[in-house]
């Protein structure tokens, strides 16, 4: 065998003896004189070395599932840290008498987590200890979502033992603006014709005579609904015609508009709700009547989250209802109004003063209705008193707009209050002079805003 062959088989040997056992940290303790100089910290999955001054015999450890030893020579043991904890290395020496009590220190390996800590979260101010079996992060973090980061790594090297002890530096308080503004707008058109004839043997009506139960030579009673009527009557000897013509035209327009503001700290929910409570009879099994409140207006409750830096992760519950009064339901011999609600529930992200539209509806009704008397309705000209027109359209258009902004407290002199510049008049001012308020000069920082008048079409006070 040559002297390659030789020295290829030795470094074979030496990589798989290397391999098979764990290499050992390269703190080392000295046993002297009976006593063990320190108490003996050994890293998760990690080894360290334990010398003796004098030969010893027998040794054991008292829980084999927090350390694991093993013996190099008469005077050198070899501790594996197995799990976090502590436990006791016990010595005896040729005589049974006893050597050495070493106290062992299991911790999780900190030196491998803090290389991956400063990988992942590079110029993050963080500062990882040991305590007892767990893990004690603390300093300062930029966003909750890097603390969340740093606090899923500590929990893969030391589960459920983590302790945290970080914060989150900047601004971490959200201000909400939510917009609604909703358009309603509605045309409604009718027409009708109708006639009502009697004689000595002849007798006929159509239309509104009918419904209303007129006949003609008696007052004309108008359907309802409608706006205006024209009559017009002959005779001759006993016979009586008249014709009837019934017109509706209505137009609406219905305005939304409402700006909630609210603000909550990150990571907390904030709800708000502008309107009241509408009461609803709700029967029981044994016919007893309770009184259930259902609330109505401008609802909102949101959790903001701020990221990163300035990135703000919304979830959002946003709702504005109201009474419908076109619509009456009977419970129990009671008229309850129905409900007329928009409402969205959604997540977005964005940056501090960012607008977003989170929702939006379009809506466009169209009803047109025709009624006749059959055949006759067809005749031109003539056919209009045998028939009735009905045309219906609505529109309704609504959009949600939000811009979540980063806010931090301020002294009370900054700020304005709608109150700020209006003063209640004196009772000589009220019953003399026919004053109902009277502005004021505010003072402080916020004197400027309080200064504005009730004029424009927007602000908190609106003509």
């Amino acid at each position: 065998m040559s002297f390659d062959r030789v020295l290829a088989a030795g470094m074979l040997g030496l990589a798989l003896t290397m391999t098979a056992i764990p290499a050992a940290h390269s703190q080392t303790l000295q046993v002297m004189n009976g006593e063990a100089s320190t108490a003996l910290n050994v890293p998760m999955n990690r080894a360290v070395v334990v010398e003796a001054d004098q030969p010893f015999a027998e040794l054991s450890i008292a829980n084999p599932g927090i350390a694991d030893i093993s013996t190099l020579s008469d005077r050198t043991i070899y501790v594996l840290g197995k799990a976090p904890g502590r436990t006791t290395l016990t010595l005896l020496g040729p005589d049974g008498r006893l050597i050495s009590n070493v106290e062992v220190q299991v911790t999780p390996d900190v030196a491998e987590f803090k290389e991956r800590l400063q990988q992942i979260l590079p110029g993050e101010k963080i500062e990882v200890r040991t305590a007892n079996d767990g893990i004690v992060l603390s300093g300062v973090v930029s966003s909750t979502a890097k603390l969340d980061r740093a606090l899923d790594l500590a929990e893969r090297y030391a589960p459920q033992r983590v302790s945290n002890l970080l914060s989150v530096g900047g601004t971490q308080q959200v201000m909400l603006k939510v917009r609604f503004a909703e358009m309603q707008r509605s045309v409604a058109k009718n027409l009708s014709g109708s006639i009502g004839f009697a004689g000595s043997d002849l007798f006929g009506e159509t239309g509104t005579y009918l419904d209303s139960g007129n006949s003609p030579g008696n007052p004309i009673v108008v359907k309802p609904g409608s706006e205006g009527a024209f009559v017009a009557r002959f005779g001759s000897g006993s016979f009586q015609f008249e014709v009837l013509l019934e017109a509706l035209e209505s137009k609406g327009l219905v305005r939304t508009l409402a700006e909630p503001n609210l603000t909550a700290l990150s990571g907390q929910e904030a709800q708000f709700l502008a309107g009241g409570e509408y009461p609803i009879p709700v029967v029981g099994d044994e016919g007893s009547i309770t009184i259930e409140y259902k609330p109505f207006g401008v609802e909102l409750s949101f959790t903001p989250r701020v990221v990163d830096g300035d990135i703000i992760n919304l979830a959002i519950n946003a709702a504005v209802s109201g009474l419908d009064s076109t619509t009456v339901v009977q419970n129990a011999g009671f008229s309850i109004n129905a409900f007329r609600r928009r409402e969205t529930q959604t997540t977005v992200e964005m940056r501090d003063g960012e607008s977003f539209a989170i929702a939006g509806l379009l809506q466009d009704d169209f009803v047109d209705l025709n009624g006749q008397v059959p055949w006759l309705g067809d005749i031109p000209v003539l056919g209009a008193l045998f028939r009735s027109a009905d045309y219906r359209r609505s529109q309704t258009e609504l959009v949600i707009i939000v811009t979540p902004h980063l806010v931090s407290p301020v002294r009370g002199e900054a700020l304005a209050l709608p109150t700020d510049r209006v003063r209640p008049p004196t009772e000589a001012e009220l019953f003399l002079f026919g004053k109902t308020g009277s502005n004021q000069r505010a003072k402080g920082a916020a004197a400027e805003v309080a200064r504005q008048d009730f004029s424009g079409s927007y602000g908190y006070v609106m003509e």
